[in-house]
């Protein structure tokens, strides 16, 4: 099948795209890589030998920088429906966040430890059905803040990708319930055309 003009301006942009071409040039898997690098850089997420969650990781952008930042004595770990090539110091599990026999998998791989930031890049597959993608979206999001506000140690922190639209505004004020602040970033790398935030809840309540 011969690619669209539409599908070529996407590989178009996505060659020519300045985050792409680093990150190859820096060796992280994703240009995703930088929009947490940006966010943190603000907000200081990382602590050394602090313990992470990935959700979403594949394929790895967000997990390389976390395993960077925590050293080596810290834990990260990483959970994608799809597989992730191995990467040093990053434990993965794959598999549908959403099932509860992936969670409890999770869950025991922490082993009642508790957790110091949750990362969560997750996102739907794209139907074209803006209200569909949008309520999947949000659906993920508050699976993402359920497991966080359950595993997080206080003062711990949440960081997640949204789409701005229907349910938003209403996510955002039960992430407030949970969080002592919460912010709204949007890195350079997200591009201008996408309506992606991402939401960042800061010193989990007791």
């Amino acid at each position: 099948m011969k690619p669209s003009k539409t599908s070529k301006q996407c590989i178009k942009e996505h060659v020519n795209d300045p985050f792409v071409q680093l990150a190859q040039k820096e060796g992280y898997r994703s240009r995703a890589a930088y929009k947490l690098i940006e966010i943190d850089e603000r907000d200081h997420l990382f602590k050394p030998g602090g313990v992470v969650v990935d959700l979403g990781a594949t394929p790895g952008g967000w997990s390389q920088v976390a395993a960077a930042k925590v050293g080596a004595s810290g834990r990260v770990i990483a959970l994608d429906l799809l597989p992730l090539q191995p990467l040093a110091r990053v434990e993965f599990i794959q598999g549908d966040f959403r099932e509860d026999g992936v969670l409890a998998q999770l869950e025991e791989t922490l082993g009642g430890q508790k957790i110091g930031l949750v990362i969560s890049d997750m996102a739907p597959n794209i139907s074209g059905i803006d209200s569909a993608d949008q309520a999947r979206a949000i659906h993920l999001a508050e699976l993402a803040l359920e497991f966080a506000v359950a595993n997080l140690k206080p003062g711990g922190a949440f960081l997640v990708k949204v789409f701005q639209g229907v349910g938003f505004e209403e996510f955002m004020k039960v992430m407030r319930k949970y969080f002592a602040r919460v912010v709204s970033r949007k890195p350079k790398a997200s591009r201008d055309r996408s309506s992606e935030v991402y939401l960042l809840g800061l010193d989990k309540l007791e």
